[in-house]
């Protein structure tokens, strides 16, 4: 990785490009210190302070890189567009006319995009304002009570996240690729360092030598353990050999060769954690908004969903949450895949092409036999990701472990970093291309 990036940094081209891609982060990160204008922030703070990373807030704090703790104007950040590319995705399924432009070539990909522009901008207005109307009944969160300053926090949440949208999609053309991604990933790696210091503090520091040695050593070999799973997960894929058959046209023959159908593991990301979770958390998010803190069977539900709940020895009923967090993972696991890949399309294609799968017939038995493996490797990821998902909530639960990167981020991370490299490599591969032919 060190070597393709030292290789990179001696092209000028891939060296602008990720010069650009710095600069732009940087800029978030100065973002992220810009307060809300008329939020009082220290108040907000310290109400913040007193949630867990588990809560809803805390939850959504972890994508911000803190901005939401801080409340600044990128406290949305890109999770209306997170949203927003998710409900494209589903719209593309369900509505004909959304199917057809995203086979439709650049133009089709360009309409979908402008689109998915729109939803952002109108989810992000949505959630703003319902966060100001929050804030107003709030006592001490704001500086002073005016509907004026409710219009003045909503626009510029918005802003801010029309803003990173907008950057992220410089960099996807300006940079090194990956925009959103990269966003996504700078915002939760700035956390991590806070993170790590909080761990060493809460089990290694101040603790008898042994004790803190054993506990940094299982520290250290959990997220490691953690991080190559991850890798793992992202690259493992099994390949289905595919066989075309000749065609003799004239005095030449075509077709004959052999191909393959990567199928991963992992088909579907890390998006059905985000789906289970965007499910749990939302119910938990309107209670706090509204200040609710009922002990009827509300706030019973409420804390059936909470995760700082799961796995805690004096309250194990709550884990009853956790089991139906396991089940939507695999459910949306199956459910994700079942939407992104088409065993009967991939198959007619084969067919119009002279395709085929050695040992398999043509058509029906052919969709029936991707079907039937996809299944099985969709089994297999959805474990992974139950075990990479599951194991920082039980930390957390059992001994208190307390930080707020998990399985969601470090999946985010890794593949975003795996995916960028891949994208340099590329780039320089090109360029090197290119070279062997001038000379």
């Amino acid at each position: 990785m060190f070597k393709s990036l030292m290789n990179a940094l001696k092209v000028k081209e891939i060296r602008m490009k990720i010069l650009f891609t710095f600069l732009m982060l940087c800029v978030i990160r100065l973002g992220s210190a810009i307060p809300v204008p008329g939020m009082n922030t220290a108040v907000f703070r310290n109400w913040f302070s007193g949630l867990t990373d588990s809560d809803a807030f805390g939850f959504m704090d972890r994508f911000t890189g803190g901005s939401f703790e801080n409340m600044s104007i990128l406290a949305l950040n890109i999770t209306p567009y997170i949203t927003s590319s998710i409900i494209i995705q589903l719209l593309t399924i369900a509505i004909p006319k959304f199917e057809e432009w995203q086979k439709d070539g650049e133009e089709g990909r360009k309409i979908l995009t402008a689109i998915t522009r729109y939803i952002t901008v109108g989810l992000a207005l949505i959630e703003s304002v319902a966060m100001a109307i929050g804030f107003y009944r709030s006592e001490n969160f704001l500086t002073s009570k005016s509907i004026f300053l409710i219009f003045q926090i909503a626009i510029a949440l918005t802003a801010g996240s029309a803003f990173l949208m907008w950057v992220g999609e410089r960099i996807t053309e300006n940079g090194v690729g990956n925009g959103i991604s990269i966003v996504l990933t700078i915002n939760i790696l700035s956390r991590m360092p806070s993170d790590i210091s909080s761990l060493f503090e809460q089990f290694v520091n101040g603790k008898p030598i042994a004790r803190g040695v054993v506990s940094a050593i299982v520290i250290i070999a959990v997220i490691i353990a953690m991080v190559v799973l991850v890798v793992l997960l992202n690259g493992a894929e099994r390949r289905i050999p595919v066989q075309y058959a000749k065609k003799i046209q004239g005095r030449k023959t075509y077709g004959g060769n052999r191909s393959e159908i990567p199928l991963k593991v992992n088909t579907a990301g890390v998006m059905p954690i985000i789906f289970a979770m965007s499910l749990f958390q939302f119910p938990i998010i309107i209670t706090q908004l509204t200040g609710y803190k009922g002990t009827g069977w509300w706030g019973k539900f409420v804390a059936y969903l909470n995760q700082s709940n799961w796995c805690n020895p004096n309250h194990w009923n709550y884990s009853i949450g956790l089991l139906v967090y396991i089940l939507l993972l695999i459910f949306f696991a199956y459910f994700y895949t079942s939407i992104t890949f088409n065993p009967i399309e991939i198959a007619e294609n084969m067919k119009k092409q002279g395709g085929f799968i050695p040992g398999i017939r043509p058509g029906k038995p052919t969709s029936e036999y991707l079907t039937g493996i996809l299944n099985y490797i969709i089994f297999i990821g959805a474990c992974g990701l139950t075990i990479i998902g599951v194991l920082p909530i039980f930390f957390n639960g059992v001994f208190g472990a307390r930080v707020s990167f998990g399985g969601t981020s470090l999946i985010i991370v890794v593949s975003v970093i795996l995916e960028t490299i891949k994208q340099i490599e590329s780039q320089m591969l090109v360029r090197n291309y290119k070279g062997f032919l001038e000379d």
